[in-house]
């Protein structure tokens, strides 16, 4: 019970009992917090749905988590060095006049500065690409997002990113389709629209994307889609150009012409856009139609003659340090060589019609060993104007006209003869030798003044000519005079003009003895071109070369590379009375000797026939005031890379140098020089020395037509054991028995072939030099030194170039 007491009942209102029903009447109210709590309280499907505070929450932290991301991206991901596709470049061949000979290394890119891109290509790429490039930052994040979803869910690419993102992915990235390549290519985009210039993406953009036809640049499909440099592009081409960005292969009309409708929907799209942007008057846009394209064709590659070409160009970079062989491969080089079109055409055709139409090798097995080499200069200037070097670099890599594995032969006696003129040699009876000297040409005299082993040649067919003038000698090719004069002259000395002259020092078997003068020396056809244009150009040599400019190609501007100055390393090789009696001399070898069949070229020429060892080679080394050409026909084995000898080939007999390969000089001398005056040689000769009388060309014999040619004069050599030897004795030719039989209007070759069957063996001293040391001479007079009787030599006309 309380102890209160009770507080007395008033009539004023009581309060209720909330807890309390009042039957009858309303409900009592709850408490305003307590029906919050209650409305709160979800029940059934509404429990699933967010609420208004989760929501604001979740895209709080996820602005908080795209935030950090983009701020952790943009630091973590740094811009990449270039990958290497993307920097790498092919080597560009020009001819002369700088027209395109071949392109080196597997991409097609020539990247070029901004400034040379036309205005209307660039215009055109914006409105085909990216309209607003110039305007908008790098990155287009709602394409970005859509390309990474479309990539997520497995829809494809999808287009629409700028031109900053596709340079970067060109550029800095790959082409992969990941979502990796995606973020980094955001990213990179960012700094980069920070870093460099609208101008530098876009130049960047534009020597990277790819235009289709193995072409990456606009350059490269410059040329590739209209055969011209790309400044030189006009308004629809380069819309076409611009169009194909989006799918080449798709807009190729050269390479499909069922590509023609939608390539001119795409084109007309490209210019509607110009016209839009207001970089194309709508009168400009009116005039326009759709450009003829060039036929797809391939890279201008290395088929054909251009791998040779490009093979001895960047052999002649590396020798004369100008470009490593390193940094050749890396590419990037803009060559222009001194090789012309034309030229490298004529002696192309010229060897077809004279060669290579006329083998049989399903008929004639001796077909399959034939290869021919050639080289060709201009004496004045030094200039290597023309190269053959085989049949296709694609199907024979060995380039026959630098090759060093294949003897000259008696191609190599006029240097015998310069050398005696130049150091005033004399005879062994002490006579001053010149061409009107006189020599005993009998078969297999033993030289005299030679204190090593016996040396004794045999000439030609085993002929003894008894005393034969020098000259005489040469138009035939005595053997037993040339090595006698070789003794008289000093083998050293005529190793040492022949150095001179234009062959290299290290040339193999090269060697100081007798037989150096019957050609056992394996010189390229080149390197015999370079010793005949010096002879041609009046004894002075300068730097023969096969490149006229080299330039590091770069988008700021081509670097151009020091070359060799060619005219400050002109010098007098030999006197000039050396040289111009010597081709005088040679003159007689075309009228009346053993290259009478270069008389086809309709021109006063100088020249020399030689053949190899066993017959495995025939040259004809040749020149005209003009022009110094030297051709090789080559037997080697198409299956295992032999020597083999030419006999049976082309249906002859033998194959010699005043046969085919001075059918060929004529033939590419009389077209290469067409249109030009003949000119007769300005000779300055040695005392007593007879000037040739007034050739006795046919002048309207065009140069391709037929010209009789001797049968075999050049040479063999006799070794003591009795064995035979071709020319320049190097090893046992092919015995009297295995060879073909001769021809019935020869009968002195059957009757020297039975003679020889019944040598005496001996010693054998014809693989090389006899042994023994060279007889005591007197001192040499360099070879630029003036001849011996102090009479001062002139310079003509084109001596004083190289």
């Amino acid at each position: 019970m309380s102890d209160d007491p009770p507080q007395p009942t008033t009539g004023g209102w009581e309060p209720r009992d909330p807890t309390v029903h009042t039957p009858g009447g309303t409900p009592a109210r709850p408490p305003r917090r307590l029906r919050a709590r209650r409305r709160d309280r979800r029940t059934g499907w509404r429990r699933i749905i967010p609420t208004r505070r989760t929501v604001l929450g979740g895209i709080l932290l996820l602005a908080l988590l795209v935030t950090g991301g983009l701020l952790a991206g943009y630091h973590l991901v740094d811009v990449p060095p270039a990958n290497a596709a993307a920097t790498a470049q092919a080597n560009v061949y020009l001819y002369a006049d700088g027209t395109p000979l071949a392109q080196g290394g597997r991409v097609n890119r020539e990247s070029v500065p901004l400034a040379r891109v036309p205005r209307p290509l660039r215009h055109a790429v914006l409105a085909a690409e990216d309209r607003d490039f110039h305007t908008e930052p790098g990155v287009d994040p709602e394409a970005l997002v859509r390309a990474a979803w479309n990539t997520v869910t497995g829809k494809g690419t999808q287009g629409g990113s700028t031109i900053t993102q596709q340079y970067v992915k060109n550029y800095y990235l790959g082409q992969e389709r990941t979502l990796t390549r995606k973020v980094k290519e955001f990213f990179i985009a960012i700094k980069l629209d920070r870093s460099q210039t609208k101008d530098e993406i876009l130049e960047g953009y534009l020597n990277t994307s790819y235009y289709g036809r193995n072409a990456y640049g606009a350059q490269a499909a410059a040329r590739a889609y209209y055969g011209k440099d790309v400044q030189d592009l006009d308004t629809a081409e380069g819309a076409y150009l611009a169009s194909l960005l989006n799918a080449p292969s798709a807009y190729d009309v050269g390479a499909r012409p069922a590509n023609r409708p939608r390539a001119l929907a795409r084109w007309n799209y490209v210019l509607d856009a110009m016209v839009q942007e207001r970089w194309l008057t709508t009168a400009e846009r009116r005039s326009l139609t759709f450009p003829r394209v060039l036929p797809a064709r391939p890279t201008a590659g290395l088929a054909g003659q251009r791998g040779y070409a490009v093979q001895a160009v960047d052999a002649f970079l590396a020798r004369n340090g100008i470009l490593s062989a390193q940094a050749i491969a890396a590419g990037g080089y803009r060559i222009t060589t001194t090789l012309e079109k034309g030229r490298m055409d004529a002696f192309a055709d010229a060897v077809r019609e004279q060669v290579t139409d006329r083998l049989d090798p399903a008929a004639n097995p001796a077909d399959r060993y034939v290869r021919v080499g050639g080289a060709s200069i201009e004496p004045a200037t030094g200039r290597v104007v023309a190269l053959y070097g085989g049949v296709d670099y694609t199907r024979q890599y060995v380039n026959n006209a630098t090759r060093r594995d294949y003897q000259v032969g008696s191609t190599f006696k006029p240097f015998v003869l310069a050398s005696a003129v130049a150091h005033g040699a004399t005879t062994q009876t002490g006579e001053p030798i010149t061409p009107n000297t006189v020599y005993d040409g009998s078969n297999k005299r033993p030289v005299e003044g030679w204190t090593g082993a016996l040396y004794a040649p045999a000439n030609e067919d085993d002929v003894n000519y008894g005393g034969i003038p020098l000259h005489t000698a040469t138009d035939r090719s005595v053997n037993a005079v040339y090595a006698q004069l070789a003794v008289d002259v000093g083998p050293k000395k005529v190793k040492r003009t022949a150095i001179a002259l234009g062959l290299p020092a290290d040339t193999p078997d090269l060697t100081a003895s007798p037989s150096i003068a019957l050609g056992p020396a394996t010189a390229s056809v080149l390197d015999m071109a370079e010793a005949y244009a010096t002879l041609a150009n009046h004894g002075r040599r300068g730097l023969y070369t096969l490149v006229d400019k080299v330039e590091r190609i770069d988008p700021a501007g081509n670097q151009p590379l020091p070359l060799p100055a060619v005219g400050a390393t002109v010098r007098q090789a030999v006197s000039r009375e050396a040289a111009d009696t010597t081709t005088a001399v040679l003159r007689g070898v075309v009228e009346s000797g053993t290259g009478t069949a270069a008389r086809a070229a309709g021109r006063p020429a100088a020249g020399k026939t030689g053949t190899a060892e066993d017959d495995k080679a025939a040259w004809f080394a040749g020149y005209t005031p003009d022009l110094a050409t030297v051709v090789a026909l080559m037997g080697q084995d198409p299956d295992t890379g032999a020597q083999r000898p030419l006999y049976g080939a082309l249906g002859l007999d033998r194959v010699n140098g005043g046969g085919p390969p001075a059918e060929i000089w004529a033939h590419y001398t009389g077209t290469a020089l067409e249109g030009s005056p003949a000119r007769d040689f300005d000779l300055e000769v040695a005392e007593g020395v007879d000037l040739p009388s007034e050739a006795p060309w046919d002048a309207d014999r065009p140069p391709w037509s037929p010209a009789p040619w001797q049968e075999p004069h050049e040479e063999e050599v006799w070794a003591p054991d009795g064995q035979r030897y071709d020319e320049g004795g190097h090893g046992p030719s092919r015995p009297p028995s295995a060879r073909p039989d001769p021809s019935p209007d020869r009968p002195d070759q059957a009757q020297s072939q039975a003679q020889a069957s019944g040598g005496a063996p001996g010693p054998d001293q014809a693989a090389g030099p006899p042994g023994g040391p060279e007889p005591p001479a007197p001192p040499a007079p360099d070879p630029a030194a003036p001849a011996p009787d102090g009479a001062t030599t002139r310079t003509g006309p084109a001596a004083g170039r190289q």
